[in-house]
């Protein structure tokens, strides 16, 4: 693992010591961070799992959370002189198989989250954008996808 994917590891888990201690509890890494593509793993763990030994849905949730999340924060963080608030208006999950090992959390979609930074520091409203995320189970499956997320990402100017 490279210094700048430990530092964005290191980041995120202050994060959720600071914020949203499940992130935390949950020890997730970065895996690869780039300004288009962010992929955030989660080991299955007896704090991941649940009765069937796979991971648990809420786990996943947080594991979708930070993929998309981290992008639009590396994103927000580029317009250092701007306070940008950021906050997930909605959720929606398909669960297509049983994620048995770690899960590698995957959201591409950089460039459309660049230009809602744009957006929101231009127009001054609040903006919206829905993001995909993908979960993998690469030592099991491969690149075949054990779930997908949309999460709607809300920007907006801070006052």
């Amino acid at each position: 693992m490279n210094l700048e994917l430990l530092k964005a590891t290191a980041l995120l888990r202050a994060f959720g010591l600071a914020k949203i201690p499940m992130i935390l509890y949950l020890s997730p890494s970065v895996v690869e961070a780039s300004d288009s593509r962010i992929e955030v793993r989660i080991p299955l763990t007896y704090r991941s799992r649940n009765h069937l030994k796979s991971m648990y849905f809420g786990s996943l949730a947080v594991g979708a959370d930070c993929a998309c999340g981290l992008l639009a924060m590396r994103h927000i963080q580029k317009r250092s002189k701007t306070k940008i608030s950021l906050v997930f208006k909605d959720f929606s999950a398909q669960f297509l198989k049983r994620p048995e090992d770690d899960v590698h959390f995957s959201c591409e979609m950089g460039p459309e989250i660049a230009e809602l930074v744009e957006k929101t520091v231009t127009s001054g409203e609040r903006c919206n954008l829905p993001l995909r995320v993908t979960a993998t189970v690469p030592t099991r499956l491969g690149t075949e996808p054990v779930a997908q997320f949309v999460l709607t990402l809300s920007l907006k100017l801070q006052s």
